[in-house]
């Protein structure tokens, strides 16, 4: 299993997480590229600290929304929306570059994460940047999302995730963060819900009703949510307990 976290998410002076701390305890690190969060200096620490401890990169892109962090959904042109994505990936690149590293994988964020669940025309510009721009990259999504699902029909190398603190809609998909109890906040019940996940049991949905997510490759802990660091901790801990080993999504099929 591959635990996944969102890094480079301050900027300036302002800062969200704890990236050093995360990055000890993540396999795969979701790098913000400048879209949602994240200045140059931000990303390049992120990518070096990255690259020194193996963990694996990837580009967390996103619509050009600075002021809302990536969470409100903008009705962008596929071109443009397009050509958004291919100049993040070709950014993070360089940092990687020079860090000795790569990236390895794409994974949207936000509202764009959110939007192409289901927006077939979005999911198609995401899709086709990733495959113009390099089409070795990995991607990471949701599981049974319509951008995954063009991904894979695209020939690209499609990986699943499961969200360890968010909260879930009887029909799979993640419940709005603007609704009560969209956010998970207690490390023991999140890392018992990892558990399950890992080993493809039902979890409950926000209305308590019982839910099955496939298998993911993935995990992901949000980094800018509240305790971040407690709740990766605990879930890394209570998945090496059950005898789940942990590794980087991407280094299987490629």
């Amino acid at each position: 299993m591959d635990l996944n976290s969102d890094l480079a998410e301050g900027f300036g002076r302002w800062e969200l997480s704890d990236d050093e701390a995360l990055l000890r305890i993540v396999t795969s690190a979701n790098v913000a590229c400048g879209y949602h969060a994240g200045d140059a200096t931000v990303i390049r620490q992120a990518v070096e600290r990255a690259a020194k401890l193996g963990v694996v990169v990837g580009a967390q892109v996103s619509y050009r929304d600075l002021a809302g962090f990536g969470r409100r959904f903008i009705d962008v042109p596929p071109v443009e929306l397009a050509n958004d994505v291919i100049y993040q990936i070709g950014a993070l690149a360089g940092f990687a570059s020079v860090a000795g590293t790569e990236v390895g994988y794409v994974k949207p964020h936000g509202a764009l994460y959110n939007a192409i669940v289901h927006h077939a025309e979005q999911a198609s510009a995401v899709v086709e940047a990733v495959r113009s721009y390099d089409p070795a990259l990995a991607v990471l999504g949701l599981a049974g999302s319509e951008w995954l699902t063009q991904a894979e029909r695209a020939g690209l190398q499609v990986f699943r995730e499961a969200f360890a603190d968010r909260a879930y809609t009887p029909e799979g998909t993640l419940v709005s963060r603007r609704e009560p109890g969209a956010v998970l906040h207690d490390p023991e019940v999140i890392a018992d819900r990892c558990l399950k996940l890992a080993a493809g049991e039902p979890i409950e949905a926000v209305d308590g009703s019982k839910i099955k997510i496939d298998a993911p490759d993935s995990i992901c802990v949000h980094g800018d949510s509240p305790g971040a660091v407690a709740i990766a901790e605990a879930v890394r801990a209570r998945l090496v307990a059950g005898g789940v080993a942990l590794e980087p999504f991407t280094s299987r099929g490629l």
